[in-house]
């Protein structure tokens, strides 16, 4: 996609609110994705991470038409609206069981548990999107015990329940259980989760987290993004819980987000299965940084590493300090996390409102890219991300629960050399311009976000696990002395590629330091190119003398004004070189 379709789609798509909190913040959007282009998936959906709120954090197991529109009602009295959190998303346990599991339709799908929502879904959605807001549903995979039972018939077809179900398993469900899997070579399978699709879309859903995923579910999500798309409705496609990172590539491919690990939730409340206060505690929220690190690559635009729910809007009570609440929503922002609000936003504490309304967090969040982590040593880390318009956004976490710790990163490290000027994007102050390198004193919890901005001609690095890549390529961490969080293994065919998308002021001449290593004794050329013209043609990558010792292969070029692509294109079958990075001098 160009650079222009992308910018129209995303405005067709985001909408105001939350380029307005780009703009604030001072951000300007990117392109391209921070994972392999190819990967992504292409239903239109969550061009930027989706903002709202969750039921299941406060409401839980509880939810009633009351509680969700009183949510509905806070989320614009309250003004978060006009900051981008849109969503309203009704999580389990809006349905009716008996005691064979879910009670069914007439063509076997949940029934809505009326006591509940006695309007229906249909009349609560119609009252969120009469706020300008949108509204969120709740799934799981399989078919109910008592559609086979009952055998009920497919909308639609001559099919039923007992022609599709796969009794021998039972799929993972939260709440009434009884989830057979569905065998999805029998005619008929997809037609059920097209009807279950239709109906969803016919009562106004404009989000759908399926919960229970795993690796065996993938013909599952394969269905659901299918029928998803089928309707024609724009619908947001969300996966839940903890998916494993093997399937990654996969979960990008068919869905707009997937939960990368258990629930942020503590389960330590005083009320039943733990519900109440505290919502989570600090182990929860800091165990996200390893899997946030993990799963980075994977994320950009259409598909985003879903961190679980954000609980800041109740204060200290959430079972965080404000310090970890906001090193919470630093992670999130740089992870490029949806952030759904899992706090009960009918009592909005003051603090934690001024927190979710800075829109250069907000911006942060929405700026089309997921940091890497750069630092990890004790309780300090340091993570970094690149924006469209050449500055960087750099977090300094203290993640102890005792003891101030002083947290120090190189300009190097965050990818330029020299001077930056630097602002602090909690508070908004102007820093200075600051040489060589920064660092910040932090309380347990703490987190420093900074923008830097360099001052002077710099050279800029582009990591390659951050640009697009060539289908079967990977990146990988089995060799030693790469830079930033993995270096790019081509797939072993001519035409194998690494493209990064690099940003100029001005039309200039630039030298390109390609970092690679060749740990075998053959070439491995490769056809250098800047927007689609090549200007190295089968330019050498020889031996390095071993897979862990890198080289830098050097080169002058023209570059335009402002985005530019550099592509470096294998000219073999043995693929490209391992490529680290890509210097921009």
């Amino acid at each position: 996609m160009t650079a222009h379709a992308m910018a129209a789609r995303l405005r067709a798509l985001l909408g105001s609110v939350s380029v307005l909190a780009l703009s604030a913040a001072g951000l300007t959007v990117a392109t391209t994705a921070g994972a392999p282009a190819s990967y992504a998936s292409d239903n239109g959906q969550s061009i930027r991470p989706a903002m709202g709120w969750s039921s299941w954090s406060f409401v839980r197991r509880t939810p009633t038409e009351a509680a969700i529109k009183a949510q509905a009602d806070a989320m614009v009295s309250s003004g978060l609206n006009t900051h981008g959190f849109v969503y309203v998303n009704l999580d389990d346990f809006w349905q009716k069981c008996d005691s064979n599991g879910f009670a069914v339709d007439s063509y076997g799908r949940w029934t809505v548990d009326t006591t509940r929502f006695p309007d229906g879904i249909k009349a609560l959605a119609d009252y969120i999107h009469a706020k300008g807001l949108k509204f969120g549903f709740y799934v799981t995979p399989g078919i109910a015990k008592n559609a086979v039972l009952k055998n009920t018939p497919i909308e639609g077809t001559s099919y039923h329940a007992q022609d599709i179900a796969d009794t021998s398993k039972t799929e993972k469900n939260y709440n009434c259980k009884n989830m057979y899997y569905i065998d999805y070579s029998k005619p008929g399978s997809q037609d059920f989760v097209n009807s279950w699709a239709r109906q969803f879309a016919s009562w106004g859903v404009d989000y759908l987290k399926i919960d229970g995923v795993g690796s065996a579910d993938i013909p599952d999500v394969q269905a659901w993004d299918a029928a998803l798309r089928a309707t024609g409705r724009p619908i947001t496609f969300a996966l839940s819980n903890n998916l494993p990172i093997a399937e990654a590539t996969t979960w990008k491919k068919l869905a707009n987000s997937w939960r990368t690990q258990g629930d942020v939730e503590c389960y330590c409340g005083p009320g039943p299965n733990g519900s109440g206060y505290p919502l989570t505690d600090w182990s929860h929220v800091s165990s996200r940084f390893a899997t946030a690190a993990s799963w980075q690559p994977y994320a950009g635009p259409g598909g985003w590493n879903d961190l679980d729910s954000l609980e800041i809007g109740n204060g200290d009570q959430v079972g965080l300090t404000a310090d970890q609440r906001r090193s919470a929503f630093t992670l999130w922002a740089m992870a490029g996390s949806p952030l759904l609000l899992g706090t009960d936003l009918t009592a909005l504490d003051s603090t934690d409102k001024t927190m979710l309304t800075n829109d250069r967090l907000i911006g942060v969040d929405q700026d089309g890219t997921a940091a890497a982590r750069v630092v990890s040593s004790g309780v300090n880390q340091v993570w970094r991300k690149k924006e469209a318009d050449g500055s960087y956004v750099v977090a300094l976490f203290n993640t102890g629960t005792s003891g101030s710790s002083t947290a120090s990163v190189d300009w190097t490290q965050v990818g330029f050399s020299g001077s930056a000027q630097v602002t602090d994007l909690w508070s908004g102050s102007d820093k200075g311009t600051i040489a060589n390198s920064y660092s910040a004193t932090l309380r347990p919890g703490e987190t420093r976000l900074i923008r830097a901005t360099p001052t002077s001609a710099t050279t800029t690095r582009y990591e390659a696990e951050n640009a697009a890549i060539s289908a079967g390529g990977t990146v990988d961490t089995n060799h030693q002395n790469y830079s930033g969080t993995g270096f790019v293994n081509t797939e072993n065919t001519t035409g194998a590629y690494v493209e990064w998308t690099v940003t100029s002021g001005a039309a200039r001449t630039a030298t390109l330091a390609i970092r690679y290593a060749n740990g075998t004794t053959t070439d491995r050329p490769a056809d250098v190119s800047v927007n689609g013209t090549t200007v190295s043609a089968g330019r050498s990558f020889p031996g390095t003398g071993s897979w862990d010792t890198w080289a830098d292969n050097r080169l002058t070029v023209s570059l335009p004004a402002g985005t530019s692509t550099v592509r470096v294109a294998a000219t073999t079958a043995n693929g490209d070189a391992n490529l680290d990075y890509l210097d921009v001098s």
